[in-house]
């Protein structure tokens, strides 16, 4: 069912998505200073164009430095990624059918605005698997 979902979602939403995630790291590597910003947009790209199956936890080491980080990643890439993943979960739940990736777009929110300090993880058996 998981494959069935990613492949609906790759081909209504996620291939966009991943493709505005790719365009922000491609842009914060043309600084260098925002390098790590773009390691993380990279990384939730790979999240974004196949999340069933997959969920976002947070680090236990994550501290007072990821947070600074994510307050720069709001101003610098996303604030507009949140705004791309509110307005195709708006278009997604005009049918039936797009209502569950319209969940799953919704949910994709918060590590669009704050992607450092979280890791990515399998739900495989019903346990986070690292």
């Amino acid at each position: 069912m998981r494959t069935l979902l990613n492949i609906i979602w790759l081909i209504f939403a996620g291939f966009g998505l991943f493709l505005g995630y790719v365009l922000a790291g491609v842009l914060l590597c043309i600084p260098i200073i925002t390098i790590p910003w773009a390691i993380a947009s990279f990384r939730t790209a790979g999240f974004v164009i196949w999340p069933f199956g997959r969920t976002i936890v947070a680090k236990p080491t994550a501290g007072v430095g990821s947070f600074l980080g994510n307050v720069i990643w709001v101003i610098l890439a996303g604030w507009w990624l949140a705004l791309a993943h509110i307005i195709s979960g708006i278009a997604l739940c005009i049918t039936i059918i797009g209502i569950p990736m319209a969940i799953a777009d919704f949910k994709l929110v918060p590590i669009s605005l704050m992607p450092l300090g979280k890791d990515i993880v399998s739900t495989r058996d019903g346990a986070f698997a690292r």
